[in-house]
């Protein structure tokens, strides 16, 4: 257990907090702490006592405060610590949903002796308890905000430890590589039998390629966690609301052949090719004396500039010039994609390079899907990674090579104190990582990302 580990999970409240979201048929309401048992069966009734044998086991009871019953049915589960999800006891109650019932036991349990736990205590006490690595808990906020297969099991690899083991197994080669070292500082006249430089090198090399390999996922993880913004833009009246419609699968947005229906932007979330994206439909772009189109027309330009991705959308059936992409006056520096839309006309030329479509009957998206998929991953079919870290271990593996290549670079000249100091350095970084050397402001900042009640 390490020193936050000592210092915080020695003395702690007992808390409570709803585990799901109210309004459901079923509200549970999680307890964890030393007072836990005590504070459960002053609310809970049942036939036997909570903490009677066996644990873990559903009891139906009833709820109460001073006032009388809150509800006639209520199933309760005692999971003794350690072997709990916090690693203390834990207690929870699985009420009737609703607004009302579930919040006054939630408030009996308060009463009761509870405090109301913070966004993410729970999962952070697990943390200080020892039941999860800093990766992992990250994981259990990378679960619940997945928005696509890819990853919801990325986020389950790391919460099974991948990413940890990963990281541990790179901080004990830098462990033995240390010890090394400081026996060389210890024991500088004795004629003991040290390793070769070389080998030295060989294993700061294969531990500064560990580090780069993980950093090398980053983009992979934040697109998976975060997804993209794509936006669609163009003139009036090329289908950008229809096509919009077709990628989502469902009518969503008015579409109508008047040019400049969409006033204002829209939102929708979709996944392609296992990327999520927001996608933004904009408004038509061209000159307009009409004040509220005018504002939608600025609003478009904005989410151009805001965009990761942009599919610029033109009438495959009409002269190219006249709809073509300026980066210049869009202020857009990134990826474009020329879409030629109602590709189904006789008159359809679409220009050079342009993917055609037909928002109508679905023909060009799998080409579409597939140009989308090569310019996100940069390789036509992208196979999922085992791991992918997020930009926070990012910083911790970069600032790690960056001290492993200060070793190397001591070593050349045979500084053992440097040598030594880099790779402490770069042991803390990845310390940092798994939470083996994370300060409290790291930690307040990993939590805040959870809801109340995880």
């Amino acid at each position: 257990m390490n020193e936050i580990s000592r210092l915080n999970a020695s003395e702690t409240d007992t808390i409570a907090a709803f585990a799901t979201a109210l309004g459901g048929a079923l509200a549970v309401i999680r307890v964890s702490g030393p007072e836990a048992v005590a504070a459960g069966q002053r609310v809970w009734q049942g036939a036997a006592p909570l903490a009677s044998p066996p644990c873990r086991t559903l009891r139906l009871g009833v709820a109460r405060n001073a006032g009388g019953v809150l509800d006639g049915e209520v199933l309760a589960v005692y999971m003794p610590g350690p072997h709990s999800f916090t690693g203390e006891d834990v207690v929870e109650l699985h009420c009737h949903g609703g607004a009302l019932g579930a919040r006054l036991v939630l408030l009996a349990l308060l009463e009761a002796g509870c405090r109301h736990a913070e966004p993410g205590e729970f999962t952070k006490r697990a943390f200080l308890n020892g039941r999860l690595d800093l990766t992992q808990a990250e994981a259990v906020a990378d679960l619940i905000g997945a928005q696509s297969e890819s990853a919801l099991h990325l986020a389950n690899r790391q919460l099974g430890g991948l990413l940890g083991r990963r990281v541990r197994e790179l901080d004990e080669g830098l462990a033995d590589l240390l010890a090394e070292i400081e026996s060389r500082l210890d024991f500088p006249e004795e004629d003991l039998d040290w390793e070769p430089t070389a080998s030295l090198r060989a294993g700061l090399d294969r531990a500064g390629d560990a580090c780069r390999e993980l950093l090398d996922s980053q983009t992979e993880g934040e697109i998976l966690r975060q997804g993209i913004v794509l936006v669609l833009a163009g003139p009036p009246n090329v289908g950008k609301s229809s096509l919009l419609n077709a990628i989502l699968g469902r009518d969503r947005a008015i579409v109508t052949e008047i040019p400049g229906t969409t006033r204002d932007t829209l939102e929708e979330l979709a996944h392609i090719r296992g990327i999520p994206v927001r996608l933004v439909d904009t408004a038509g772009i061209r000159e307009a004396n009409d004040l509220i189109e005018r504002s939608g027309i600025e609003r478009s330009r904005a989410s151009i500039r805001q965009a990761q991705v942009v599919l610029w959308i033109v009438d495959g059936s009409q002269p190219y010039a006249g709809q073509a992409w300026h980066p210049g006056e869009h202020t857009f520096a990134g990826p474009v994609l020329v879409v030629a839309n109602k590709c189904d006309r006789d008159a359809c030329d679409p220009p050079a390079g342009a993917i055609p479509t037909c928002a109508l009957d679905g023909r060009g998206l799998g080409e579409l899907f597939d140009a989308i998929e090569r310019l996100v991953w940069q390789t036509p079919h992208h196979r999922e990674s085992e791991v992918a870290v997020s930009a926070r271990h990012g910083r911790c593996l970069a600032a790690a090579a960056e001290s492993l290549a200060a070793a190397e670079a001591a070593l050349d000249g045979e500084a053992w104190e440097l040598v030594a100091a880099a790779l402490r350095a770069a042991q803390t970084e990845l310390g940092r990582m798994t939470g083996r050397t994370a300060d409290p402001d790291i930690l307040d900042i990993v939590f805040s990302r959870f809801c109340i009640g995880k």
